[in-house]
């Protein structure tokens, strides 16, 4: 029997694990299953249809049942078009990793919900419809970023560096990304101010990023051989601390996407804090590639958790595996810290790790052929969002305030 640690150290490590996510947000999905919620009820047949339709959804979109993880990587090949493998072509497979890493984490970080009206146009396929959303961003992000944009070495336009970042002022971002009055982008100021931190967060730690300042150091300062992903999450949190808002600090330190929900449990310091990371992990879902490329092995992908965000967590109020008490929380707007949002997120980590089992079975499918990434990829996130075009044109069923930061 380990002792707790009630210090200031041990309660911000504890935030940090995937362990932590899943037991306080077991902790809140009990709760709701005790009715002790004023927002949601859980119906475990709605779970069942989720779980049939999400496996639907995968044999539909994978027939051969090989699914890769989800990733950033998935977005970037939008229309069957691979816009990668040109950019890193006659690059060494470390340089090509390095490139991948440094990618991943500004596009990542960029892609926070978009909004409803933001759209974008690829440059280099003139001809192609513009691009909202997830895709957008991630298209619009490598444009960017094959561009130089996050780059201070003219000679290398393919790389992120804390000298660039320092630099990068709104109005470059903004026609990076085709944002205007006209073409608005939700938490477009949070964006900017994120990737001014990032830059900061580099330069401050050559330990963790390098004499470069570059993202890509993570892979060195990991070590060598295989990791696991509960690892580079760790390092993620830890390396990137200091590049989230102050919303949510405990003892003066920022802990990033953790907030409070009285059903959530725990003792000491971090009591009544529940903590989802829902950019960090799919940071870290995403490096799994890039990590790969660079000839390491990353295992235990099943530590990590779902992704709490909203294509995830419409899914279960779609299907009907999480019903709504009061329907007048769908008709208005939400902030991130809101209980009603926070325990819809913990409902999503819990409800997801559910369906995962059950879309196995369906799928005939170890775990080994089918982890939590390739079921997100199959999956949970593809049929939240084909219920959210079928009802609401693609919107969420819940509306949440985005800061850019978050969702």
């Amino acid at each position: 029997m380990t002792t707790q640690d009630h210090t200031l150290d041990g309660a911000i490590t504890r935030l940090r694990s995937p362990r932590t996510i899943r037991a306080r947000c077991a902790q809140i999905a009990g709760a709701v299953r005790r009715g002790d919620s004023r927002w949601f009820e859980i119906d475990d047949a709605g779970l069942e249809q989720a779980a049939a339709l999400v496996a639907a959804v995968t044999r539909e979109r994978y027939p051969d049942l090989r699914v890769p993880y989800h990733s950033r990587w998935r977005h970037f090949e939008v229309g069957g078009i691979d816009r990668l493998e040109p950019l890193l072509h006659g690059r060494s497979a470390a340089q090509q990793a390095a490139a991948m890493i440094d990618l991943a984490v500004v596009s990542v970080l960029l892609d926070a919900g978009a909004g409803p009206h933001w759209r974008y146009r690829d440059p280099a396929a003139p001809a192609a419809a513009a691009l909202s959303r997830s895709e957008g961003l991630a298209i619009a992000s490598l444009r960017a970023f094959a561009s130089g944009v996050f780059s201070s070495d003219p000679g290398d336009p393919l790389r992120v560096d804390a000298d660039a970042l320092l630099r990068l002022d709104p109005q470059s971002l903004a026609r990076a990304l085709q944002v205007d009055e006209r073409n608005p982008l939700a938490g477009f100021e949070g964006r900017w101010s994120l990737l001014r931190r990032l830059g900061d967060s580099l330069r401050s730690q050559p330990q963790r990023f390098g004499r470069a300042a570059r993202p890509a150091g993570l892979l060195d300062s990991i070590g060598d051989g295989a990791v696991a992903a509960e690892r580079i999450l760790r390092a993620l949190l830890e390396g990137f601390a200091s590049i989230w808002p102050n919303a949510s600090a405990i003892g003066g330190i920022p802990v990033g996407d953790v907030w409070t929900h009285r059903a959530c449990g725990g003792d000491g310091a971090d009591a009544g804090w529940v903590p989802f990371h829902k950019l960090s992990q799919w940071l870290c879902y995403s490096l799994i590639e890039p990590f790969e490329r660079a000839g390491r092995t990353v295992a235990a992908l099943d530590e990590l958790t779902a992704l709490a965000e909203y294509r995830n967590g419409g899914l279960l109020i779609d299907a009907g595996a999480i019903r709504l008490r009061d329907p007048g929380l769908a008709q208005r707007p939400l902030a991130v810290g809101d209980e009603a949002v926070v325990e819809w997120r913990a409902l999503t980590v819990t409800l997801i790790d559910e369906i995962v089992p059950r879309v196995r079975a369906a799928l005939r499918l170890e775990p080994r052929a089918l982890p939590l990434a390739a079921v997100l990829e199959g999956g949970t996130w593809a049929a939240g969002r084909r219920l959210a075009a079928q009802r609401r044109d693609g919107a969420p069923p819940l509306t949440v305030i985005s800061d850019g930061t978050v969702f």
